[in-house]
């Protein structure tokens, strides 16, 4: 049990908002140490990992730089402003459209982008824009939960649909996992699965982010009213 002691560390460094890199590396130091490892051990494996994934992580590292100086030459609110041009659009719609256009690409082992790359300086404040009106503008509370659903269409619509077509690499990873654990499994089986899940994923979705319109529109009400 003392081993998932770095997991409630993390759980906490979240909860009470702390940096989420300092929060995450003193959580894995923490899990190797509480599992027999020494601190140089632990670090060469941190240092192991990188290097084993650097063509995953050096494309968002570099890209996080390049957005910053978008964002502040004014990209997120000429996205807003763009979005507000289109009267049907919602910040339900927005997200939800990510969240399938993020599926389909990842079918076939595409990226369109990431949080870094996409979430943050597009979709985030495309949905805003198309939520905000100028008789009712937006609380923090609510630009937080536009966001965590903008970042929500990424991970969902990314997650549940890479396991679909054997050549993105997903569906052999999982095979390999069944294989371990001796459990019989065939790749159609898995495709025949994942399909299902992936639709049901977009229905989910589509009630969410109906119903995060309806709560921003309820509130858009009850301030119009008092005004």
């Amino acid at each position: 049990m003392l081993k998932l002691l770095g997991l409630l560390l993390i759980g906490a460094g979240f909860a009470f908002r702390l940096n989420p890199l300092l929060v995450v590396v003193v959580g894995g130091l923490l899990t190797g140490v509480l599992g027999g490892l020494s601190i140089n051990e632990v670090v060469a494996m941190m240092g192991q990992f990188f290097t084993d994934n650097r063509a995953l992580l050096l494309p968002v590292i570099f890209m996080v730089p390049i957005v910053g100086l978008l964002e502040r030459h004014g990209l997120q609110e000429r996205m807003a402003a763009l979005i507000r041009r289109a009267t049907a659009a919602t910040a339900g719609r927005v997200a939800w459209t990510y969240q399938i256009l993020r599926g389909l690409t990842s079918v076939f082992g595409l990226s369109i982008g990431n949080h870094a790359a996409m979430v943050r300086p597009l979709i985030a404040p495309l949905a805003e824009g198309a939520a905000n009106a100028p008789r009712a503008p937006l609380s923090e509370p609510q630009r937080a939960d536009i966001r965590a659903h903008a970042a929500a269409a990424e991970n969902v619509g990314n997650f549940f649909s890479d396991d679909i077509v054997v050549a993105v690499g997903a569906l052999l990873l999982i095979k390999a996992f069944f294989d371990t654990a001796g459990i019989a499994v065939s790749l159609r089986e898995l495709q025949l699965w994942s399909l299902p899940t992936a639709l049901w994923v977009i229905a989910v979705g589509g009630w969410r982010y109906r119903a995060l319109d309806a709560r921003l529109r309820r509130v858009a009400t009850t301030l119009k009213t008092k005004s």
